[in-house]
């Protein structure tokens, strides 16, 4: 079963060679790598092209709309049954990650698997904040629970039927498409309770006040695009959960 893996990146010099690392510890072999660059201007291509004889990388690098459209561009060229998204400054939080996946999906029925996810912020060893998922439940969504893209791998099937990432969406769009494949398309989803991936917490959401706010605007605009009424003190309930992920045991 073929699993392809796809690292948007922009001017990831600093962190780029860390998740290429992670990927090539993967005790995998069926595994296609695509990178899409957004025409990174720092050393981010040449740090690419120095893993080339460690690892087959599929890059394309050229100008995109944001991460979003970097991501649907990848998903597009990729050839695998299974596809995941990894951030060029995460990585995963071992080398049997991919080969766990793909045993899950051994079983037909089973259109997506996730795990957890740790977050750090400056130091890797350091962690910020622990995001356990849990069973999925759709009373979640109403929470402002989400599945981090680093944590979820999809069937093919999935983007056919359900469509790719809104490009209209610049910070929440992951959220968005998680409302459209759980609550509408209601895809059969399988949690591994193992942390799946390290993640860098300090995403665009985080930039600033109004950054935050515009965030907040686009999860509220995900449930409107679809159809659907933004359940009441939404804001104000992922807030709550979101605390919680900072309590670190």
């Amino acid at each position: 079963m073929t699993l392809s893996l796809i690292t948007p990146s922009y001017n990831s010099a600093k962190t780029i060679a860390r998740t290429i690392d992670s990927v090539i510890a993967q005790n995998y072999s069926d595994l296609e790598y695509i990178i899409l660059d957004g025409a990174s201007t720092d050393d981010t291509l040449k740090i690419i092209a120095s893993y080339q004889d460690k690892i087959n990388i599929r890059l394309v690098s050229e100008r995109d709309n944001g991460i979003y459209d970097a991501m649907n561009k990848g998903i597009k060229i990729a050839t695998g049954d299974i596809i995941g998204i990894l951030n060029s400054d995460d990585l995963f939080n071992s080398g049997e990650v991919i080969k766990t996946v793909a045993d899950a999906f051994a079983d037909a029925e089973i259109d997506a698997v996730y795990g957890d996810i740790k977050y750090f912020a400056d130091d890797i060893n350091k962690i910020t904040r622990y995001w356990r998922a849990g069973e999925y439940k759709e009373n979640k969504l109403n929470n402002g629970w989400i599945i981090p893209h680093p944590a979820l791998f999809l069937r093919r099937s999935v983007y056919e039927k359900a469509g790719l990432f809104n490009t209209d969406f610049k910070i929440a769009g992951d959220y968005e498409f998680m409302l459209r494949i759980l609550k509408i398309h209601q895809i059969k989803v399988k949690y591994i309770p193992e942390v799946f991936a390290k993640m860098y917490d300090g995403g665009k959401s985080a930039e600033s006040i109004d950054q935050r706010k515009r965030g907040w605007q686009e999860l509220k605009n995900a449930w409107l695009v679809n159809n659907m009424a933004v359940p009441k003190l939404f804001i104000f309930r992922r807030l709550l959960f979101k605390f919680s992920q900072y309590i670190i045991k």
